[in-house]
């Protein structure tokens, strides 16, 4: 067991797993942690794995409203190029939305490795979150990439990141998939469900950023001026949604308005050279991480 779960002992996470999956819990507010409200409508936002660059920046600006922030190379890269650069985008009056790679199922075979690795993958995330100078209490989103119902051993890597990130004076957040998995006759789940019904109480609440490309809801590779409110996307207590991917997904885009370029990717509006494909997402707020 790693420092700084020692309040929290392996046997009562164990505990507390088996007796939420054995009935139902009471679901989190979610809007207690989530970004205060700035505006009644929605903003529009930007993530890609690499940085565009520095030129760049006040040409998307025109477009967006906050911009991702990887604190840990993103799903597929070895190194990551957003850091350092968050004065850069502040200055240009971005705000944030703070990435950290989760890990996938497989790499989780033991109750052990859940707990020690999801300990260790806070503080690892907080400690960039500092050195990058971002404040306490800013929202970091955990990106699962994958869909349908976590394993066992994935819920025991979030309780103990979720503990461990707060201790470390941060709020927990995950970016996860926000589009039903069909479990049979008529019995559908979402990511972003499984792991809300998994947390046993206000202590353990997640922010969650979803992902749902499915046309509709999604209104495709489009930049409208009132974006679609992060509830949109299918999950009701969402506060960002990410409605648009690059590259494309066909089986999920087929019935998409035109707007995804002939290379399946989604560009802004001014970015006339097709330099920086991107992912679009719609937030309750300009400053989803509450990182500016």
């Amino acid at each position: 067991m790693k420092p700084g779960l020692s309040f929290l002992s392996l046997s009562a996470i164990a505990a507390a797993l088996i007796l939420f999956s054995c009935r139902a819990s009471p679901q989190p507010d979610a809007q207690t942690i989530s970004p205060t409200m700035e505006s009644p409508h929605a903003f529009l936002g930007f993530d890609r794995n690499i940085f565009p660059g520095i030129d760049a920046v006040p040409v998307l600006r025109k477009t967006f409203a906050f911009s991702s922030y990887w604190l840990s190379p993103p799903p597929g890269e070895k190194t990551n190029t957003w850091l350092g650069q968050r004065d850069a985008l502040r200055s240009q009056g971005f705000g944030f939305l703070l990435l950290y790679r989760g890990p996938e199922s497989s790499e989780l075979k033991t109750y052990a490795d859940g707990v020690e690795k999801g300990t260790a993958g806070a503080r690892n995330a907080a400690s960039v979150a500092k050195s990058e100078g971002f404040p306490a209490q800013s929202i970091i989103f955990l990106d699962i990439e994958e869909g349908g119902r976590l394993p066992a051993m994935y819920h025991i890597y979030l309780r103990a990141w979720n503990t461990e990130l707060r201790r470390a004076g941060f709020l927990p957040g995950v970016y996860c998939s926000g589009i039903p998995v069909n479990e049979g006759p008529k019995v559908t789940i979402t990511t972003a469900d499984d792991i809300r019904a998994h947390a046993p109480s206000q202590e353990f609440a997640f922010v969650f950023f979803i992902f749902n490309d499915v046309c509709p809801p999604s209104p495709g590779c489009s930049f409208p001026h009132n974006p679609p409110s992060p509830a949109a996307g299918g999950i009701p207590y969402a506060t960002v949604w990410q409605f648009a991917q690059s590259p494309r997904r066909t089986e999920r885009t087929a019935h998409c308005a035109p707007g995804y370029h002939s290379d399946g990717n989604c560009y802004a509006p001014g970015d006339t050279s097709h330099a920086w494909f991107l992912d679009v997402n719609s937030a309750a707020s300009a400053d989803p991480s509450n990182g500016r």
